[in-house]
């Protein structure tokens, strides 16, 4: 034991030399297991067509594949034969690349909530990369899979590694038909998975509700036209991690959460007719706002509980739309007024038209409000948001696109402070570039 953790107390510069042996080694992996073509269909032999009407949107071959837990029935097919009934190992490492490159014109501004403007602003700006991520699944047995992805850069972060999901799934727990997803995820998947819309501009509601990506156990069971789901976070997101306070030194272990006090959520989805309906609901805890302008995190749990409804719906076979809205409740939110609730909205809707298998349209449009925040002084005032975006994608290849998308702004700036909060500036943009798995 004492040898293992002699292996991890390196020096700076050592660890530098086995992250960039490790990433040559994953690279020379890749480079011999892999041609240009996403990893789950070179594993199975099939075009990406089978699963996506337009990379990256499901279509229902691709939610088939998820809903039977991320594989096909013949996947004992594609693991090694090594006379052991009892390993599953698959023929190549199973490794796909996402990669994003874009140019974007906007006419948003570097705001700093005590001074205003800075000045520090782009009105063109190349993000290339914009980001890099590799991804990895593979069935285990019979019931268990495994799905991780890891950032290498994203939004200009290079020189560190995000993993964000990350967890184990089994499809039949105990013969229940119940499923069991345990790792990192994100609560939103429960309705509208952010990973495989086709607009640039994210929904904004699941950021900003904060059920985005955690750590926790999802219970899922499918009774005839119910889906039911339940689960629980630990209500602090992915990155952090609390040492273990008690007698001894260079304790082996670390907690991922240091409140016992869990985030518990479920969702009830029903097809009525041409319309699918999701109920979601989640109660739980997150850190209070204190410090200047409420930046800072608070010692203090307050309770939070949000409620929503999801619809969605195909029209004409190529033509899928998709709502959102999500009610939220913040409990004595504010350590600077610890009696008072907050209560406030956010949604979004829209619509993908596919024509054939070189064009897909899309449009978003987002919406927040949070004016009971107002006149808090705070930079919760701007939860406020009114945009419509527009976007187009030429397919150059199953797997490879280029993307024009053009995001309107349509709620007015508001100035004035400090602090200077609120929707102090406009979010117009225009954004151009290419987007490809492979």
């Amino acid at each position: 034991m004492r040898d293992v953790e002699a292996g991890f107390a390196c020096s700076p510069g050592t660890r530098r030399l086995r992250a960039i042996w490790t990433l040559g080694l994953i690279a020379a992996l890749f480079s011999a297991a892999t041609q240009a073509m996403p990893a789950f269909a070179r594993q199975y032999n099939v075009t990406c067509a089978a699963c996506h009407s337009a990379f990256p949107r499901l279509n229902g071959g691709g939610e088939a594949f998820v809903a039977a837990n991320f594989r096909f029935p013949n996947w004992r097919d594609t693991t090694l034969d090594v006379g052991d009934e009892r390993l599953a190992l698959p023929r190549t490492l199973p490794l796909a690349i996402r990669a994003q490159a874009f140019v974007q014109t906007r006419s948003g501004e570097d705001i700093d909530p005590a001074t205003g403007p800075t000045g520090r602003d782009s009105r063109a700006d190349v993000q290339a990369p914009y980001m890099i991520k590799l991804l990895s699944s593979a069935p285990l047995s019979d019931h268990v899979s495994f799905y991780f992805y890891g950032i290498f850069a994203e939004k200009g972060g290079n020189g560190e590694v995000i993993i964000e999901d990350a967890w184990f799934s089994h499809d039949d727990v105990f013969g229940t038909g119940v499923t069991a997803q345990l790792g990192q995820f994100q609560v939103s998947d429960l309705m509208f998975p952010r990973e495989v819309r086709l607009t640039f501009q994210d929904f904004y509601a699941y950021r900003a509700a904060g059920i985005t990506y955690d750590r926790g156990l999802i219970l899922d069971r499918t009774i005839g036209p119910v889906d039911v789901a339940v689960g629980l976070v630990n209500g602090n997101g992915i990155e952090q991690n609390f040492s273990i306070d008690s007698p001894g030194y260079k304790r082996p272990d670390k907690m991922f959460d240091n409140d016992s006090d869990k985030s518990y959520f479920g969702r009830i989805g029903l097809g009525l007719g041409p319309v699918n309906v999701g109920l979601f609901a989640l109660a739980g805890k997150q850190a209070s706002a204190t410090g200047f302008a409420g930046t800072g995190t608070g010692t203090r749990q307050s309770d939070k509980r949000i409620a929503g409804l999801d619809l969605s719906g195909t029209v004409a076979g190529n033509v899928h739309w998709f709502a959102q809205g999500l009610w939220n409740s913040w409990e004595g939110f504010l350590e600077a007024d610890p009696t008072r609730d907050f209560e406030w909205f956010g949604g979004f809707a829209g619509v993908d038209y596919i024509p054939n298998d070189r064009w897909s349209f899309s449009l978003l449009y987002n919406y927040a409000e949070a004016d009971e925040f107002a006149g808090t002084g705070t930079i919760y005032e701007g939860i406020a948001m009114n945009s419509l975006s527009v976007g187009a994608s030429y397919y150059l290849m199953r797997n490879l696109k280029l993307v024009v998308e053009v995001n309107g702004d349509l709620l007015g700036r508001t100035r004035g402070g400090p602090p200077y909060v609120g929707h102090q500036t406009s979010e117009n943009s225009l954004l151009v570039g290419f987007d490809t798995a492979f």
